[in-house]
């Protein structure tokens, strides 16, 4: 069963996943505070994606880089000048809207990318009007996101701005990490942070946020020599693909190997398809059916002037198929603008080819935790009409609690004890919850509505004869595991 995405911000507050922020003074939109589950989820998230991208890796290191930085970083890259999206004011209401996302909504196309005199031409030719009064909208206009403030005491200088993407700060970053000597080429720069934008209309619970956070990686080459030395290892992995041609004709989405792609130059560089595959990959590892995910090719009038390539990872949310990353090949547009910005010589020199070079960024893989946090929420959610209550069938790496300790019966002392023991032993190693409230039948519910993988029931037996029950949330099969296994038994399950 589908849920709406109203249904699933309802479901994450009532369990404690997500919060309205400063709900106590009526809030504020496209900001949201996470719970006691929440904040578990979202860690794990952050976890296994940074375990997947540079701890598993020996090509790509991470940083931490600052909310805050000097003005002329965002100067370079361009933001200062043109990170905007494109606004439109209802001239009976006044509530302002972005206009791409009315024109989609309209057309069920892709309008982002879009100018101002298109997108008037598409509100007047489709019949466009405010959504919240239904009057007619005045003429759209570039409205720059990022949040500005300022440094120091000084309140009319040292202006500087929220960072409204973490890509730069590794950028700005780039030449002390390769001047530590650590790194050569190919290799990348990993981090995750926070990020902000003054998002003209929030929508969609966490899809679109004002505060977000970001897991970005900015993959370097050297500009010449761009073959992939790991291409075999996706070449034949299979994924929906829909390409700049299928979208003009509207054929629709096809099943392609990399392999074929690549062949049929489709996607035009072996390091895009590359990390397209790899970041389909992370989410199928994790329990994301792969027909909820497709590849999307950049039309020529979506793609940034700098970028040689670029596609979207979607997902098909309740509100149609909707971008969860973007990667770009971005050539060395960015290592450029910064040179010329700060005056700074930013080429490395390559030992492979004893060349002084400026690498290119050849792919971003750039996820907001945000999306990835609703895809792995609407993939695990099932409503459970033979069991009659909601399951919510994380992946048990990413489930907030891995375990919970039922004593059989909570008045019965020698039970509470054994319980209360193996679940101190448990949690040294894993997040474990120790439940005596009610039957053991509402105790599994409330642990399947709040993701938890394997419920450990403390009985009689137990006493006598050492060991458990152990249900498996999924299948609920049942079986009976000794208490001094049963350690490594949960660690065998929930690190898989």
């Amino acid at each position: 069963m589908t849920i709406t995405i109203d249904e699933m911000a309802t479901f994450c507050k009532k369990k404690g996943l997500i919060f309205p922020n400063s709900e106590l003074y009526g809030g504020v939109a496209g900001v949201f505070d996470y719970g006691p589950l929440g904040v578990e989820l979202k860690s794990n998230i952050k976890a296994a994606w940074w375990r997947y991208h540079v701890q598993q890796r020996d090509d790509v290191v991470g940083i931490d880089g600052a909310i805050l930085a000097s003005p002329r970083v965002w100067k370079a890259s361009g933001h200062v000048d043109s990170f905007t999206d494109v606004l439109v004011e209802c001239e009976k209401c006044h509530s302002r809207h972005r206009a791409d996302t009315l024109v989609e909504d309209a057309t069920r196309k892709p309008a982002d990318g879009m100018k101002p005199a298109d997108l008037d031409a598409a509100i007047t030719d489709h019949a466009i009007v405010c959504p919240k009064c239904k009057g007619l909208l005045g003429k759209a206009r570039p409205f720059n996101l990022m949040f500005t403030t300022h440094i120091g005491p000084t309140v009319d200088e040292n202006v500087a701005y929220l960072r409204p993407e973490t890509a730069q700060l590794i950028f700005a970053d780039f030449k002390a990490v390769n001047d530590i000597g650590r790194v050569k080429l190919p290799f990348g720069i990993a981090q995750m942070g926070k990020a902000f934008r003054n998002e003209i209309s929030p929508r969609n619970f966490l899809f679109r946020c004002r505060e977000f956070e970001q897991m970005e990686l900015e993959y370097f080459v050297h500009p010449t020599e761009q073959s992939c030395p790991y291409l075999q290892e996706v070449k034949d992995y299979r994924l929906l693909i829909l390409d700049t041609d299928a979208q003009a004709k509207e054929t629709g989405a096809i099943v392609r190997s990399m392999g074929e792609a690549l062949e049929k130059g489709i996607i035009k560089t072996e390091w895009h398809a590359y990390w397209l595959a790899m970041e389909h990959q992370w989410f199928v590892s994790l329990g994301v059916r792969p027909e909820n995910l497709r590849i999307r090719q950049h039309l020529a009038d979506e793609k940034s002037h700098y970028a040689l390539d670029t596609w979207d990872l979607e997902y098909n949310f309740p509100f149609g198929w909707k971008e969860l990353q973007g990667m770009a090949n971005r050539t060395d547009f960015d290592l450029s603008q910064h040179a010329k910005e700060s005056g700074k010589d930013l080429a490395i020199f390559d030992e492979a080819t004893q060349q002084k070079v400026v690498p290119h960024v050849i792919a971003e893989p750039s996820q907001g935790v945000e999306r990835a946090f609703l895809v792995f929420l609407y993939e695990a959610y099932r409503d459970d009409k033979e069991r009659g209550n909601v399951v919510l069938a994380l992946h048990p790496r990413l489930a907030p609690i891995k375990a919970a300790i039922f004593p059989l019966l909570k008045n019965k002392p020698e039970l509470v004890a054994l319980a209360e023991q193996v679940h101190h032993e448990l949690r040294a190693i894993m997040p474990t919850q120790l439940d005596s409230s009610g039957s053991i039948g509402r105790r599994y519910a409330r642990a399947d509505e709040t993701g938890v993988p394997f419920c450990v029931t403390i009985d009689f037996d137990s006493i006598e004869s050492k060991d458990v029950t152990v249900r498996d949330r999924d299948s609920t099969e049942q079986v009976r595991v000794p208490i001094a296994k049963l350690r490594q038994w949960l660690l065998e399950k929930v690190l898989v």
